[in-house]
């Protein structure tokens, strides 16, 4: 699990790297759309996906938890996600209303009626997130915010980082019924190693931190390439 958010953090640092090269720094790359967009799509389902997995190891390793306990846990992560919505504001960034940190906030509070489910929150998520998908497909609009959570978008805004609820909620569900299937009771499979291999022990240390270097991997980005004059930031 840890290897693997690794991998997802890797990710998310190259095409974050991609997006500050074409945003700050003028550079002919497509961020947003085409390849580098899927490649975004990817990095935030790997995240989603684990996120399941991982709420489906802890819940059985605990016996069972209190609701109170997602809840708090829940609001946290959705805290993380508002400072970064004041931070994009006050920079002029765009707008951060419902990103990949509120998404996993609210998951974390919607899954718990569904902690102890297998294969059908497999099928459930599947559905949720065809259903999603064919919603974004729409592109709806609408003047109303409330509806940012699934996949209704007020006319005119910017929002470099948008994981509504349809359709991602459904990849999150599917990782918790993946995770429950598989590491049914909180035990490892008997196929999977005991010790990590080798070649995946860079990656651990990355996975234990994510969401650290989740929250202050873009700062340091930006810093790194103005400093390097790489990107000119404007800021005199």
């Amino acid at each position: 699990m840890d290897a693997a958010r690794g991998v997802a953090i890797i990710m998310m640092v190259v095409y974050h790297l991609t997006y500050d090269l074409g945003t700050f720094g003028g550079y002919a790359i497509a961020a947003t759309t085409g390849f580098w967009a899927r490649f975004a799509d990817a990095t935030a389902s790997l995240f989603l996906f684990l996120v399941g997995v991982s709420l489906a190891i802890s819940h059985a390793r605990s016996g069972g938890d209190r609701f109170a306990k997602y809840l708090l846990r829940g609001l946290r992560i959705f805290g993380y996600g508002v400072l970064l919505t004041v931070v994009f504001l006050l920079f002029g960034m765009g707008i951060v209303a419902f990103g990949i940190l509120h998404l996993i906030g609210v998951s974390i509070v919607l899954t718990y009626p569904f902690l102890n489910l297998r294969l059908p929150n497999v099928l459930l998520g599947l559905l949720v997130f065809v259903i999603g998908m064919y919603v974004v497909s729409q592109s709806p609009v609408s003047e109303e915010p409330w509806l940012l959570p699934f996949g209704v978008v007020p006319e005119g805004w910017m929002m470099p980082d948008y994981r509504p609820l349809l359709p991602w909620f459904g990849v999150v569900l599917t990782g918790l019924g993946f995770g429950n299937l598989v590491y049914g009771g909180g035990r490892r499979p008997a196929i999977l190693p005991r010790k990590s291999p080798a070649l995946t022990r860079p990656l651990l240390p990355l996975g234990r931190n994510s969401l650290l270097i989740y929250l202050v991997h873009q700062p340091v980005l930006v810093a790194l390439l103005a400093l390097f004059g790489i990107v000119d930031l404007n800021l005199f």
